[in-house]
């Protein structure tokens, strides 16, 4: 698939005000290691060491889902989706991060209870930058765009526009990407996961 857009960016669009809310609603739920599923623990803990919680606030999906259905159009991906998964609220603090990885496999939720993903797969990403960039250091978000004639470095790009409080960037979920390493303060950040029926 190609894509003239991998990914589509807003800058500084959610308030400050409503950052702040975001982050106290995810204060009143407990914090727990981001999960990967793998057996392999050491393998696990090189790809992904951050702490997350999932919120269901109806203020959240209300603020944030008009940004997701522009950038679907507007970048030209035109995704069919009809249900979002509960939002990931993450900290990342010193030494945190996430390795390469895609939001989504092609293979369609088939054991979930909850109907909603019943034949869906993962189709948008959406992450919202809940804190001010000088609150930490490191923690960029990152693409990866496979080219045979180059390394891995010289594929990826930065996505700078995420950098600023309030912004949103989404994406296709089966594109690679990464947080790199935050090395001073924490980063707090939420992301949404729109689902749909797989592509034919």
């Amino acid at each position: 698939m190609n894509l003239q857009h991998i990914y589509w960016a807003f800058t500084g669009v959610i308030s400050t005000k409503d950052c702040n809310k975001i982050i106290k609603i995810a204060r009143q739920q407990k914090l727990e290691k981001g999960k990967v599923f793998l057996h392999d623990k050491k393998a696990a803990a090189k790809l992904r060491h951050s702490n997350v919680c999932f919120l269901n606030d109806p203020f959240i999906y209300k603020t944030l889902h008009p940004y997701l259905h522009i950038a679907n159009k507007n970048a030209g991906w035109n995704f069919q989706h009809d249900y979002s998964e509960a939002c990931q609220f993450t900290t990342y603090k010193k030494n945190h991060h996430y390795n390469w990885h895609q939001d989504c496999v092609l293979d369609q939720y088939t054991t979930d209870k909850n109907p909603d993903y019943q034949g869906k797969i993962r189709k948008l990403s959406m992450t919202l930058t809940l804190s001010d960039p000088k609150a930490y250091q490191g923690g960029d978000l990152q693409f990866y765009i496979p080219h045979p004639l180059k390394t891995v470095e010289e594929s990826t790009v930065v996505c700078h526009e995420i950098r600023k409080r309030g912004s949103i960037v989404v994406f296709p979920s089966f594109m690679y990407h990464r947080i790199v390493p935050v090395t001073k303060g924490t980063r707090h950040a939420l992301v949404i996961w729109c689902l749909g029926k797989n592509y034919k």
